[in-house]
């Protein structure tokens, strides 16, 4: 069966959480809180870190075991870790670090790799899929990683909103190369976007009509802290907006009245992301529904489950070949998919039936959404 050779760019809080979770399920042999259990033959103790990646000078030549409780990182510690045998590597700068989040970050004042080295690294460890955790904003950094993994013939995981895998340049460019490509953007297990998404359409599925509508997301960590660089959020914006918006008939009309994205630092959250959101919709008769609902959860043990989904599933397909963007493969997983999907529960049934056409097992297979 096997292991799937997983490397990390960028040691922020959520790879501090894939690293503890994979040692957090092995120890305890639970399944709870996991989306799958199984996909194809691979399950979440498979999952083996071999390559890891940072440019602050408090994680570059740590063990990785060590790196992911470094500053500014406040992920807890769930599990105690022995050394990994994975050492992080110093990675390229270039737009990952705002410059706000100098002091923050404190990159380390080491030769950067060129695109060959990365290149060279990633077949020598013969990483299989390749995650990009990178900060909101990094778009040519994103670029550069991405760029390396299709050289190397390595999945590519893309877990920020840059438009990665639902841009035909990059479909080519991995399709050209052998290989696989999903993304973008992380939607959480049960973070803002996916509830509000599950919310607007219960509104589409009960005949009424979404007319306005906004999600408001706070939080203390670093990931909010770079956020507060509006620059560096219009994809992040369009993504969030986009995943709520496509699940109604009206969709371009709703462009400027649904708002979705970051809108606050608050220091002493910490890795609490609380979410507020609002929708007007219109039901029988022209009367108005209102829709108000505060959402509270911890934003990295949102994400996590999803990238151990998602670095399985890009295994699976890696094993059978395929190649390119596959848009049936990341339209559950990913708010800014290739192809934009209505219905959460339609993309998953038809992940399950694109996986029984190849062979493939998948477990537990989730039937009652909604």
């Amino acid at each position: 069966m096997g292991s799937v050779r997983v490397g990390i760019i960028g040691v922020g809080n959520i790879a501090s959480m894939l690293v503890q979770s994979i040692e957090y399920y092995r120890r305890t042999g639970s399944s709870e809180g996991l989306i799958h259990e199984v996909i194809g033959p691979y399950r979440i103790t498979d999952l083996e870190i071999v390559y890891a990646v940072d440019v602050s000078r408090h994680k570059v030549g740590k063990d990785l075991a060590e790196a992911i409780f470094a500053k500014p990182n406040i992920t807890p510690r769930i599990v105690d870790l022995k050394p990994l045998g994975v050492k992080v590597r110093m990675g390229r700068i270039l737009d990952g670090v705002a410059p706000h989040m100098v002091e923050d970050f404190e990159p380390a004042d080491l030769p950067e790799p060129s695109m060959e080295d990365i290149v060279r690294e990633l077949r020598e460890l013969k990483v299989d899929v390749l995650v990009n955790l990178l900060p909101v904003g990094s778009s040519e950094a994103t670029r550069f990683y991405a760029r390396a993994a299709a050289e190397a013939g390595v999945a590519f995981v893309n877990g920020i909103p840059e438009f990665i895998a639902s841009s035909e340049e990059y479909c080519s460019l991995f399709r050209e190369h052998g290989a696989v490509l999903l993304g973008d953007d992380i939607k959480g297990q049960l973070g803002a976007t996916i509830v509000n998404r599950a919310l607007a359409s219960l509104i589409a599925n009960r005949g009424a009509r979404l007319i306005e509508g906004y999600q408001l997301n706070v939080g203390g960590n670093t990931d909010f802290k770079n956020m507060v660089d509006h620059t560096r959020l219009h994809s992040k914006k369009i993504s969030k907006t986009k995943a709520v918006i496509t699940t109604q008939d009206n969709y371009e009309e709703l462009w400027r009245k649904v708002y979705a994205g970051p809108s606050g630092y608050i220091e002493f959250l910490g890795n609490t992301k609380i979410a507020y959101m609002y929708m007007r919709a219109k039901a029988f008769a022209g009367s108005d529904v209102l829709i108000e609902v505060k959402l509270t959860v911890d934003d990295k043990a949102m994400a996590t489950p999803v990238l151990v989904d998602t670095l399985r599933l890009a295994k699976v397909l890696k094993d059978h070949g395929l190649s390119g963007c596959i848009d049936w493969a990341s339209a559950f997983y990913f708010k800014h998919p290739p192809k934009p999907v209505k219905s959460d529960y339609q993309a998953l049934q038809e992940m399950y039936r694109r996986l029984d056409e190849l062979g493939e097992p998948i477990y537990p297979k989730r039937t009652n959404l909604y």
